[in-house]
């Protein structure tokens, strides 16, 4: 039997990044998680400004943005014309390569333990988990943060209700120019002219030397588009954006095409002594919507850096200190947005009633007036913004000018 204050199943983001804060502040916990390497998978794969503040208070901004690569400028097109090139803050970072750089960040303090837990026993004092190698852990909290994995929680009569089946879909792929070395453009988001392509939006961002795309559609897994796009990329993408080759030029889908479909479901059941869910494990959020990461950090930075300690005070882990956690007003406040602007976004994007076309175009209007005042006050200053240079992006894929 190990004993531990703190036993965290589920190594992927939210779970390094409890590990890493709680062994930085000292406090006793073990991460239990099968993969000795995390995997590549199609989640996370851009940081922005909100969720970097977030990720600071727990201390483990600095490593994880020596890992990212900062696009510095994105341009926003809509009806196949640039509408506005605006200051971008945001870092992108493969997925795997996040949670990789976090687990390097926890101490030696914490154990990670190669292997999945099969069962949990729980109290409002100590919680007792096996594990598939044999070994077992005591500790006082168990932190779920294994994701979409059921088993544990069904065994614990903790159930998922899903509110929205097969939500959005996120296609990620990697794009090349062909006949050039490099795009015009830092960064491209370019936003549909017909809600009946049931697509949100196509990002392009820089990750190292690769111009990274995500593609946001609201369609269902068995739609024949996916086929057709799994097959034919290039050519889904020109008929579904008729004027992406003015932004792009001639360009080739290179590497493996990966779909993720997204539900949202809520967590029923879950206010129990001795375990507490987090990120994925407690509800999802919708990618095209952006808001997941925001939701893992706030999960990790209210339950980390203000309950535990508060916990750990006092003898017990019942229920009532449980509750302290997911009643805690941030993280009620985040998981409201979040959920909020999934449904807004998925609206705005395939509702044809008047009130929503109206918003369409407002907000086809503000932006097509911000990057006109943005242009005319840029040649007022004599400011011209150049393409980046193929120099200039490799600089940014070796660390140099990255927002710090």
């Amino acid at each position: 039997m190990r004993y531990t204050d703190i036993a965290i199943i589920g190594g992927g983001l939210a779970g390094s990044i409890a590990a890493a804060t709680l062994g930085r502040a000292g406090i006793s916990a073990v991460l239990i998680d099968p993969h000795t390497v995390y995997p590549p998978d199609l989640r996370c794969e851009k940081l922005g400004s909100t969720q970097i503040a977030i990720l600071r208070k727990t201390g483990l901004a600095e490593e994880t943005l020596r890992a990212t690569t900062l696009d510095g400028e994105v341009w926003e097109a809509r009806f196949g014309y640039v509408v506005d090139r605006k200051p971008s803050d945001q870092q992108g970072v493969m997925y795997d390569t996040l949670v990789n750089t976090l687990r390097a960040a926890i101490p030696d303090s914490v154990p990670l333990i190669h292997a999945k837990a099969t069962a949990i026993h729980t109290s409002a004092e100590r919680q007792q988990v096996a594990l598939s190698n044999g070994e077992e852990i005591s500790a006082r909290l168990v932190v779920l943060a294994n994701g979409l994995s059921v088993g544990l929680r069904d065994a614990l009569g903790i159930q998922r209700r899903i509110v929205s089946a097969c939500h959005s879909i996120t296609i990620g792929f990697d794009v090349a120019p062909r006949d050039r070395e490099a795009f015009d453009f830092p960064a491209l988001t370019y936003w549909p002219k017909r809600s009946s392509e049931r697509m949100t939006y196509l990002t392009l961002f820089p990750i190292g030397r690769t111009m990274r795309a995500n593609l946001m559609v609201y369609r269902q897994m068995d739609d024949p588009f996916l086929r057709r796009f799994r097959q034919a990329p290039k050519d889904t993408m020109r008929a579904m954006m008729p004027n992406l080759d003015r932004m792009m030029g001639d360009f080739e889908v290179v590497g493996p095409v990966k779909v993720r479909p997204a539900d949202l479901y809520v967590t029923e059941g879950h206010r129990q002594p001795g375990i507490v869910l987090i990120g994925d494990a407690f509800a999802t959020s919708c990618p095209a919507a952006g808001t997941g990461t925001d939701k893992v950090f706030t999960d990790v930075e209210r339950l980390c850096n203000v309950h535990i300690p508060a916990w750990l005070a006092s003898d017990g882990m019942a229920v009532d200190k449980i509750d302290a956690f997911y009643d805690d007003p941030v993280k009620t406040a985040c998981d409201d947005w979040s959920a909020a602007k999934a449904w807004h976004l998925k609206s705005l994007t395939l509702n044809n009633n008047p009130y929503w076309r109206a918003q369409r175009w407002a907000r086809f209007l503000v932006r097509l007036g911000q990057g006109t005042l943005r242009s005319l006050r840029r040649r007022l200053h004599g400011r011209h913004t150049a393409p980046r240079s193929t120099v200039a992006r490799e600089q940014a894929a070796h660390g140099e000018g990255r927002l710090v």
